[in-house]
């Protein structure tokens, strides 16, 4: 274990890159898009390989997708990237599940489904995503963890490229990959629904980036809107004026749609992501969003779930302004003040006189927020406990909801998106029930009359419901993630987050530190000393032997500038990544916690013979 009063921060170290023979690929859930046939790490000799470890649920993963097709096309005969789905849901180990999120979010490479996490131990990978390069003779050359990296990894690819080709030890050619069969029907993974003044359904087919307007039977579909303007569209929210505000994923902007006219105005959004260090307020077309996830109107403003950074924004139409309205960008489950609140990727709104509730996806949450900011917690306790078990909120579980409503009887319907169900939870009783189940991945639903209109993405459909006047009886399941706990030793505990800069880049010291650690626990009392800020990327901590598991939050950022002295503006690039790693405290843990935000965590690793 390193001083860390005498030892130089290993992240900022310099180092030849090291040579480690790259592990097989493994995963009983088999192979996805290469027409049936099994894949091996030597079919892949002679080619950049770059392993995309993910899991479907996660926003920053889907962002890490958008981020890579460009490099894909770019170096289509020489480079190869493998999504290895990793799953951190029950539901998301199922392969159908796999295969369908492949195609919702137009994955176009070949993907290993791991459900078992097999290769994910074999990398030693800590985080969703995780990005790991191996070069054309099987070995590992480069990990980055989280978002942002494409640049670098480009950079790399092109090193790589040009290094083996004088070698003679590139091969090029047609990738892998093998397209599915493409399947017809009039809505393909539909995400939201509203209903319009006319009685028709308004919803966002997402997968086909675009709105369709259906008759009120939810099946006739009357026109399809917004050919070549939406990506993965997903929110819809009602304004008093008629329109229907849009909340444009991707394109990580809001839009409205006239239904009178069929106008599609740009409202909010620059269309590019935002990062940290970027405006969080000011004029709407002029600061960036991030995977705005849903919408509603509430308090004379349209909120928006920020999924992409863990927080609720408001759009102020009177204004023509955007600003945070709860959340730090921190991920998990804080309640209190809107300032000092965590989210985790809310993916569904629900408005009512004097609450907005929130379907808070990833610690498999519903919470609401009051008209004075501050946010509460119904249902849920955080980032890894999940499940199917109904009674009271305190010890009632949710997976992954996506959606929320608001019943006339002030209790709410709850899209239990990853366990098939519509619940409700009722605040006057505090009890959290069951409305029905066999629904495929529902994500949005909304009234009609005495009925209830789900949006069954995977069935790509609508399914109207009777609202029971009694629950499902449903047997209670309660889960944890089924990613290992790390082992750690109480008393002191070295954290070390190895950042390198990418080659042509250096340090952007410019205006102070360029490098940010944020350290917390659940629960609080794991942490006996080293919470909180710090701008270097190691800090030790001091685990509280008398607390035996939990989960230490771990926020990094670095930022690096291109390094041409000739250049007097050169480009600079944010590098941030969030853990929540599960640990077990125990005598025979480790004394050492790494976390690779990019590069290799091996400076003495020898060199090997690749297989």
């Amino acid at each position: 274990m390193n001083d860390a009063a005498s030892a130089p921060t290993p992240a900022l170290v310099p180092r030849k890159r090291a040579r480690v023979r790259a592990p097989e690929l493994i995963g009983k859930g088999g192979w996805i898009n290469t027409g049936g046939k099994d894949l091996k790490l030597a079919d892949f000799r002679g080619r950049t390989l770059i392993l995309d470890f993910w899991t479907f649920c996660c926003i920053n993963c889907l962002h890490v997708l958008d981020e890579l097709r460009e490099l894909e096309e770019k170096h289509r005969d020489t480079l190869v990237v493998i999504g290895v789905h990793s799953p951190k849901f029950v539901h998301e180990a199922e392969h159908s599940a796999v295969v369908d999120a492949v195609e919702r979010y137009e994955v176009h490479h070949p993907v290993l489904d791991d459900p078992e996490l097999a290769t994910w131990k074999q990398y030693a990978v800590r985080a969703w995503p995780t990005l790991v390069v191996i070069d054309p003779e099987g070995y590992v050359v480069a990990q980055h963890a989280g978002e942002g990296h494409a640049g670098a990894i480009a950079t790399l690819v092109e090193e790589l490229e040009a290094e083996h080709e004088a070698k003679g030890t590139l091969r090029r050619g047609d990738g892998p990959y093998v397209p599915p069969e493409p399947v017809a029907s009039d809505l393909r993974f539909p995400g939201k629904a509203v209903v319009l003044g006319s009685g028709n359904y308004l919803v966002s087919d997402t997968t086909r980036h675009q709105l369709v307007e259906l008759a009120p039977d939810g099946e006739t579909v009357l026109r399809r809107i917004g050919e070549g303007e939406f990506r993965e569209p997903q929110g819809l929210a009602l304004l008093p004026d008629g329109k229907v505000v849009v909340a444009d994923t991707v394109h990580h902007a809001l839009r409205t749609f006239d239904p009178a006219t069929g106008a599609i105005e740009l409202i909010a959004g620059t269309g590019r992501q935002w990062w940290q260090g970027s405006p969080t307020s000011g004029p709407a077309l002029e600061v960036a969003l991030s995977s705005p996830w849903d919408v509603a109107w509430w308090q004379g403003k349209v909120w928006i779930a920020m999924a992409g950074v863990h927080q609720l924004w408001t759009y102020d139409p009177e204004a023509g302004s955007v600003q945070v309205a709860a959340g730090t960008t921190n991920e998990g489950l804080v309640d209190g003040p809107a300032a000092e609140a965590w989210f985790a990727q809310p993916s569904g709104l629900a408005a009512t006189e004097d609450r907005l509730w929130v379907a808070d996806s990833e610690t498999s949450a519903l919470r609401w927020i009051e008209p004075d900011g501050s946010v509460h917690t119904a249902v849920g306790t955080g980032l890894f406990d999940f499940g199917h078990r109904d009674g009271p909120a305190a010890q009632a579980l949710l997976q992954h909801p996506l959606g929320v409503t608001a019943l006339p009887d002030g209790s709410v319907a709850v899209c239990d998106t990853y366990n098939h169900a519509l619940r409700r939870f009722d605040p006057a009783t505090g009890e959290v029930s069951t409305l029905a189940t066999d629904l495929r991945e529902p994500s949005d639903a909304v009234l009609v009359g005495e009925d209830i209109v789900v949006v069954e993405s995977a069935r790509h459909r609508l399914t109207r419901l009777r609202l029971p006047e009694e629950a499902v009886t449903v047997e209670a399941v309660a889960h944890r993630t089924r990613r290992e706990a790390t082992e750690v030793a109480p008393g002191r505990l070295r954290l070390d987050v190895v950042f390198q800069a990418p080659t042509g880049q250096k340090l952007d010291e410019r205006y102070g530190p360029s490098t940010r650690l944020l350290v917390s626990s659940t629960p609080p009392e794991l942490l006996a000393a080293g919470e909180g800020t710090g701008t270097d990327l190691f800090r030790e901590l001091t685990l509280n032997p008398e607390v035996t598991e939990g989960v230490l939050h771990v926020s990094a950022m670095a930022a690096s500038c291109d390094d041409d002295p000739a250049n007097e503006y050169p480009a600079c690039h944010v590098h941030q990544q969030d853990w929540g790693v599960p640990v077990k405290v125990t005598e025979q843990g480790a004394d050492r916690l790494p976390l690779i935000l990019a590069g290799l965590d091996a400076p003495e690793a020898q060199e090997q013979p690749a297989v």
